[in-house]
Parts: C-alpha cells; structure tokens; sequence
C-alpha cells in the first residue's frame, strides 16, 4: 500500500535521529541478559535488540527498523479492517492516512518500543474477530492465540482486552464465540507460548504486579490521573481527521444499523478504556483499538448519505494535511539543538541526546582516581537508563560494566564483591548512604544542549567503605521506580 510505504521511507530517512533514546538503551542491555521475562516487560523487545545489534552493532537505523516494518503492517492491517467491514479504496486510504496521521503512530514507527508490537496484535485480532463474525469460518480462531502469545510477550496488557471483550461479547453477542473449540484452542497456544514469561514472574516475586503501583503514580504525575487520562488519550489519536474518524467510527459501532455485528468491539473499546482507567495505567495502553475505530469511522463516512461527494473531497485531503501535520510532531525533523534546554516538553527527542557526554564525564572522573582504588572501584546508578547508556558508550572510554538497582537491572546482577567503592551517578538514596561510611560529590554532569533530565545536572558521588557484602547489600539498591 502506498502509504504505508510512504511512512515506511519516513521512517527510514530519520531513523537516526537524534540518537538512542533511554528505553532502547536499556532494552540493548536487557538482551545481553536474555532471559524469559523482565521485571517490567517481557522478552521481545530485548529479543530485538540483541539480533540488531547482532548483525549490525551500533547502527540505530537497524535497532528501530522491526519497529518501522511493524509500523508500516499496522497502517496495512488498518486498511484490511475497513476492507472487512465493507469499506471501498477510499475508505480504506482514509483509514490508513488517519493511521500515520497519529504521533503514537509515528512515534512507535521511530523508536524500538514494546508499544508497537502490542498495537500491532491488537490491530490484528481485531481483524481476526471480524473475519469470522463476516464468515463464520472457525480456522481463523486459532490464529488469534498466536497474536495474543506475541503480544504477551511484549506486554501482558493484552490480558485486558480479552477480559473487556469476554464481558461485551457475553452482553451485547455474538455469545456462540466463547464456546468454539477452536477459540480454545487458541487460548492454549496463548498460555503454552506465555508460560515461561510467567515462571520467571514467580520465581522472582511477580515484579510486574509492582510496576502497577509505579505506573499508577507516575499517570497522577505525568497525565493529571483520571483527569487527564481521556484527553490524553484522545491525543495520541490524532488532533485533526485521526480524532473526529475515531470518535465517529466509535459511535457509528455502537449505533449503526450496518456495523451492528460488531458492536461488541465498540463496547470492548470501552471497556478497555474503563478497566485502564481505573487500574490506572497509562493512556497509551488503549491505542491497540484505536485502528478497528479509525477503520470503522472512515467506512462509514464514505456510506453517510447525508455526505456526497464532497465528504470525500474533504475529507481525504484533511487526511493527508493532517499526516502531514502530525509528521513535524512524531519525527524528529527539527535539527537537534532546538531541543535545548530544560524546558522542552518533547519527551522523547531530549531523552535521546546527552548520552555519549555522560559516558564521557564518568570515564574522566573514573580514570582520574588512582590505579589501586580504581580497580576497586564499580559503577552505580540511580536509573536503568543511565546504566544503559553507560553499557553502550562506556566500553570505548575504558568504563567496567555498570550496575543499578532500577527496574530491571537489579536482576542484571550486583557489583563484584571485589568492589568495595562505587562511582554513583544519582542523586544519593538512602540505600546508597546506609551501605557506604563516606560519601562524597565529585561533580554535577551537564551536557551541551542541558536537555535530559536523566543526566543534566545530576551529581556523580564516590561512595567510599562500604559495609556489608554485596550480597547483603544489594537488596536495598532494589527499586521500580
């Protein structure tokens, strides 16, 4: 499809700006420790970071580019939707423009992300779901196991969608869903395909289930919690046609005399949204159905009979300038230095720069400490990002490996008990001044465009005498925050 291709050139033309952002960071580092399950994610993206960098270490147009194939899938998937509820060529382009039109979408497509590949299995069972309420054809059933397995694989919250669309399909219909074998069967292949994901959770105290308190109290910070959780959300959807398709395409599902077969997904939308709200996950954990309702609205609209020909010389155009418009806020087409200063609200794009000169200030103050306490000495951080940058850069500047208690980290392993001093980037926690009888601020870290908070203006401490063993110690470093 032509527009799918055209965002896949996008995509691929600023891949490698403006630099590593911090998640991919950490998800390089979580591949060198492969395992079945993280505490905060699950095996995929890690999975991803480690064949890139595999094949081609240190090239971030390889590390995003799953993303931006699966990008690209997800506008095609778009089109297929409204090719299955009966939309023509037109509605279908309309549904894949609204689609790159979003910057969730646009987003997810630049960055390597656990987003994508969980939008992108929604997207697909929604299809799936259709399919066989159009056909009634039951091979297509076990299929939606396979999506649901991948997706668990990248983020467990698939888990809600099926519990909305158990309950709208148990009010609303089709009823006779939920008792096919070959939905079961699926089911199976789902939890198989997940068990190992889940036996790391236990044996290591369901870590996950903490991160929904963490994740709860960063929406209160960061999106004005329940207030801002639906504005938010409405956001990410676009703020020109992708908005008003999916708004109408919502509607249109639960009223609709053509779309009534399939008002259950209307509903499950709905309950997505409701169960998320109030576990009080993050606005984004809806987005997975925001292509069934872009597909549904841009059908829709092309069988209004109140709008003629005219709604389409609207509309399409409006598309393609929202696209348009949208690609300025979900690309990073602005030179780099616009990004300066504390002040940038563009999370993403300052959270992507400043990496490299942390690498370059630790190794300085590292390789000024004496030769006998150097050997001594490891590297500790307060966040899992800093720690991944510092894994990714600091092996060319002479830096040992480095260590955080932060999210998934902790479980990477403590320092060497050979280590009795810690280079710490952070600001001193209690863990920290508990553990070590002296420490002491060697400098404050700031970068050229003093951008990322993760590093501008943090201190670097050296943590001298420690007390305990690591293997004592290092539970109190623990955190998911």
């Amino acid at each position: 499809m032509t527009v799918a291709g055209v965002l896949g050139v996008l995509l691929f033309v600023f891949a490698e700006r403006y630099g590593t952002f911090g998640d991919e960071l950490y998800f390089i580092a979580a591949g060198q420790h492969l395992d079945w399950g993280y505490a905060d994610q699950g095996p995929l993206a890690p999975l991803l970071a480690l064949v890139t960098e595999s094949l081609f270490p240190g090239s971030l147009t390889a590390l995003r580019f799953p993303s931006l194939l699966m990008s690209m899938v997800l506008v095609a998937v778009t089109a297929l939707i409204a090719r299955e509820l009966g939309g023509a060529r037109r509605a279908q382009t309309l549904a894949a423009l609204v689609t790159v039109a979003s910057p969730f979408t646009l987003g997810n497509g630049h960055l390597l992300t656990t987003n994508t590949p969980d939008i992108l299995m929604w997207a697909l069972a929604c299809w799936l779901l259709i399919r066989w309420v159009r056909t009634r054809r039951d091979a297509v059933l076990p299929w939606l196991g396979v999506v649901t397995a991948v997706a668990l694989q990248s983020k467990f919250l698939m888990g809600g969608f099926w519990v909305a669309l158990a309950v709208a399909v148990l009010v609303f219909g089709p009823r006779e869903l939920l008792w096919r074998p070959m939905l079961w069967l699926g089911a199976g292949i789902a939890v198989l395909a997940t068990l190992p994901s889940l036996l790391w959770q236990a044996e290591h105290g369901w870590p996950q289930l903490g991160m929904t308190g963490v994740i709860a109290a960063e929406g209160e910070f960061m999106h004005g919690g329940l207030l801002g959780f639906v504005p938010m959300m409405l956001m990410l959807a676009g703020l020109l046609s992708g908005l008003v398709v999916l708004l109408f395409g919502l509607w249109r599902l639960l009223r609709g005399d053509e779309l009534r077969p399939y008002a259950f997904l209307g509903w499950t939308f709905l309950g997505v949204v409701a169960l998320f709200l109030v576990a009080g996950g993050r606005p984004y954990y809806v987005a997975g159905m925001f292509p069934v309702l872009w597909a549904a609205g841009a059908v829709e609209l092309s069988r209004a009979r109140v709008a003629g020909w005219w709604r389409w010389s609207v509309s399409l155009p409006v598309a393609v300038l929202s696209a348009v418009a949208m690609s300025f806020f979900g690309l990073p087409l602005e030179p780099v230095h616009s990004r300066a200063g504390a002040g940038s609200v563009d999370f993403i794009s300052t959270h992507s720069v400043g990496w490299p000169e942390l690498a370059d200030q630790v190794a300085k103050v590292y390789h000024a400490l004496p030769a006998e306490q150097r050997a001594r000495t490891a590297l500790l951080t307060s966040s899992y990002w800093q720690s991944g940058a510092l894994d990714r850069f600091g092996p060319a500047r002479g830096l040992p490996k480095a260590h955080s208690g932060s999210r998934g980290y902790w479980h990477f392993g403590a320092p060497p008990e050979t280590a009795d001093t810690v280079l710490y980037v952070g600001r001193p926690l209690p863990a920290l001044t508990e553990s070590f009888g002296t420490v002491t601020q060697l400098s404050t870290l700031e970068t050229e465009l003093k951008a990322n908070r993760a590093v501008d203006g943090i201190p670097l401490l050296l943590a001298q005498d420690r007390k305990g063993s690591w293997a004592e110690l290092w539970p109190r470093f623990r955190k998911l925050a």
